[in-house]
């Protein structure tokens, strides 16, 4: 385990870390966390539109393209660690042993906090699907009777990011991220996912919307910390405080 503060994203696809916390990530390394990410999936199938419509294309050469694309991202945004598990996509499914894996990644990261897709999602059901293991996976690295000896997992947070129909899930974001200073590494892995080009300018507005709201929650528009991008969370648990 690192000795560095730690965190974990679990992607469904593996762009989706880019899309949805790529300002979390990039903004957690800078602050000297070991951030590892879990691509459950390369998105071959159901991500890929743009490669598909090649001529010639294969499964094989798909899911080379997409986890290429996924290791220069999490290279611009400063990951530690980008894990695949290679599980496949539309559907994702995981079997007992897969959840075991995805538990020993948990307790070997022992992260402060997770990262992962909202609970509802009905365009896209691996994403809500990936929500569901992980936090079945979270209970289970809790388990003390799971593999006894080991260090089990405390109780970190799990924030949902931000889905891309956002009305359509019940997603409710109760904090918003600043990733202004590490806009520029964001953009630039979100330029990495070639195979989804269409997402750029999209994800780009959704910053600079969710921007809007950070400073109004930050003390209003005329007293509130300017931003010009930010991330919105939803988080799963509650979350003490010492002073509001």
């Amino acid at each position: 385990m690192s000795a560095n503060k730690t965190a974990l994203v679990v992607s469904a696809h593996a762009a989706d870390f880019v899309w949805r916390c790529g300002g979390a990530i990039a903004h957690h390394a800078a602050l000297g966390y070991d951030v590892t990410v879990v691509c459950l999936s390369f998105g071959e199938r159901g991500e890929s539109a743009k490669l598909w419509k090649q001529e010639g294309m294969t499964l094989d050469k798909v899911r080379a393209a997409r986890w290429s694309e996924a290791e220069n991202a999490a290279k611009a945004l400063g990951v530690h660690e980008l894990i695949s598990m290679d599980l496949g996509d539309y559907p994702l499914r995981l079997s007992d042993e897969d959840k075991f894996r995805l538990v020993d990644i948990i307790r070997a990261v022992q992260p402060a906090f997770i990262l992962s897709h909202s609970k509802y999602d009905p365009y896209n059901t691996d994403h809500m699907y990936s929500t569901e293991v992980v936090l079945e996976t979270r209970m289970i690295a809790q388990a003390w009777g799971h593999k006894p000896g080991e260090k089990v997992l405390g109780s970190p947070q799990v924030y949902l990011f931000e889905p891309h129909q956002t009305e359509q899930m019940g997603w409710k974001p109760d904090v918003f991220l600043d990733i202004t200073d590490v806009w520029d590494k964001k953009r630039a892995a979100i330029e990495c996912m070639e195979g989804q080009e269409h997402l750029w300018e999209y994800y780009t507005r959704v910053a600079q919307n969710r921007a809007n709201h950070f400073q109004r929650n930050s003390g209003g528009q005329s007293g509130g910390r300017p931003a010009k991008y930010a991330e919105g969370f939803q988080s799963v648990f509650p979350r003490t405080v010492d002073e509001l």
